[in-house]
C-alpha cells in the first residue's frame, strides 16, 4: 500500500511569487511618496509666490500715490541708496522673487485707476508642473468723491 505524501513546506515558486507581489507593492508605495514630494514642492512654491505678492501689495497700499508700474525685474536697480521707499520696495520685490525661484522667475506690477495687478511667473518643472503664474489683483485706495486720478 502506498502512502499519500503530504506537503510539509513551501516551494521555491511560492516564495518567488510572494516576493514579486511584495516588490510590486513597495514600488507602488515609492511612486506615491515621490508624487507627494513633488506636489508638496509645487504647493510650497505657490505659497511663496502668494506671500511675496501680498507683501508687495501691502507696500503699495502704504504708499498709494507712488507710481508702482513696471514690467520687468531687469529694470529694477540691483542696489538702492537713499530713502526712496518705492525703489526699496522694487528692490525687495526683485530679491524676494530671485531667492524664491531663481533668475528665471519674473514679476510684473500694473496699476490702473488704483487697481493693482501683481503677477509672478516661475518654472515649476521640477514638480512636473511647467511654467506657473500667480496673479493678485486688488484695489489699493479709494479716491474721494469728485477727485480724478
Amino acid at each position: 500500500m502506498m502512502r499519500a505524501r503530504h506537503q510539509c513546506g513551501v516551494t521555491l515558486i511560492e516564495v518567488l511569487v510572494s516576493l514579486f507581489i511584495l516588490a510590486i507593492g513597495l514600488l507602488g508605495a515609492a511612486a506615491i511618496q515621490l508624487n507627494a514630494l513633488k506636489y508638496t514642492d509645487s504647493s510650497l512654491m505657490s505659497s511663496q509666490a502668494s506671500f511675496i505678492a501680498y507683501d508687495m501689495m501691502d507696500r503699495i497700499r502704504a504708499n498709494p500715490d507712488a507710481d508702482y508700474n513696471f514690467s520687468a525685474l531687469a529694470s529694477v536697480p540691483s542696489s538702492v541708496t537713499g530713502s526712496d521707499a518705492r525703489l526699496q520696495d522694487f528692490h525687495d520685490f526683485k530679491i524676494n522673487i530671485s531667492n524664491f525661484a531663481g533668475a528665471a522667475a519674473a514679476g510684473r506690477i500694473s496699476v490702473v485707476n488704483r487697481q493693482v495687478t501683481i503677477t509672478i511667473d516661475w518654472d515649476d518643472s521640477r514638480a512636473g508642473g511647467g511654467p506657473q503664474t500667480f496673479t493678485l489683483v486688488s484695489r489699493v485706495a479709494v479716491d474721494p468723491p469728485g477727485a480724478r486720478r
